[in-house]
């Protein structure tokens, strides 16, 4: 492997997310996941769009801190938050509390908001953006809402709505700039992100 490619900096994923993880690996480059600890309750009187970012953001810089003076390092946060009627819609952890935001949601078009945050070490900057998806949900029976969680049983995503999986047949309508952002890692944007920081992505095979 060339110089070039030793110096580039380590890339890092702060998140457990299996989905996040698995979106990553499509850009075909190495990376490392840790995982951040951190309280993500949101803030009295603040709006949806300000938690996903402020949460990513700090995902991504506390992660960056358990790497200090191991090097540089390129970490990557997201959090995404969903939305509808000024409410805030989060992981739904339990089968009953799925059903009942499904319920809510139905026949309704409800707000994810998938922020991403790309911290550079060498810098001490931060990239953040916030992808907007707009989704409309069926309006379906209990009875169809229940066979889907007990099939899916989607109880560690925003919304209970996994879309890459049955989830879709939920959906009514799906309208994003970028079509990864709902699943949880706007991998648009992030490329960008990369490619401002540096990050030579399709050039790592030339160079190694």
């Amino acid at each position: 492997m060339s110089d070039s490619a030793t110096r580039l900096p380590r890339l890092i994923l702060a998140s457990s997310s299996r989905y996040r993880q698995q979106l990553l690996e499509r850009l075909r480059i190495p990376f490392d996941v840790a995982v951040p600890a951190l309280d993500e309750t949101p803030f009295t009187g603040e709006t949806p769009a300000a938690t996903a970012l402020r949460l990513a953001e700090a995902k991504a810089r506390t992660v960056a801190e358990q790497f200090s003076g191991n090097g540089d390092v390129l970490v990557i946060g997201s959090d995404q938050v969903a939305t509808f009627d000024n409410r805030q819609i989060g992981k739904p952890g339990t089968h009953d509390n799925a059903l009942a935001q499904l319920q809510a949601m139905r026949g309704r078009e409800v707000l994810f908001h998938s922020a991403l945050c790309l911290f550079d070490s060498r810098s001490g900057t931060a990239q953040t953006q916030d992808v907007i998806t707009r989704v409309h949900f069926r309006n379906l029976s209990d009875a169809a809402l229940e066979a889907y969680l007990h099939t899916e049983q989607p109880y560690d995503v925003a919304g209970s709505a996994k879309s890459e999986g049955l989830g879709i047949v939920l959906l009514e309508a799906i309208h994003s700039d970028d079509p990864t952002a709902l699943v949880g890692l706007p991998l648009i944007a992030l490329t960008h992100m990369l490619l401002v920081a540096a990050y030579p992505l399709l050039e790592l095979e030339k160079a190694s």
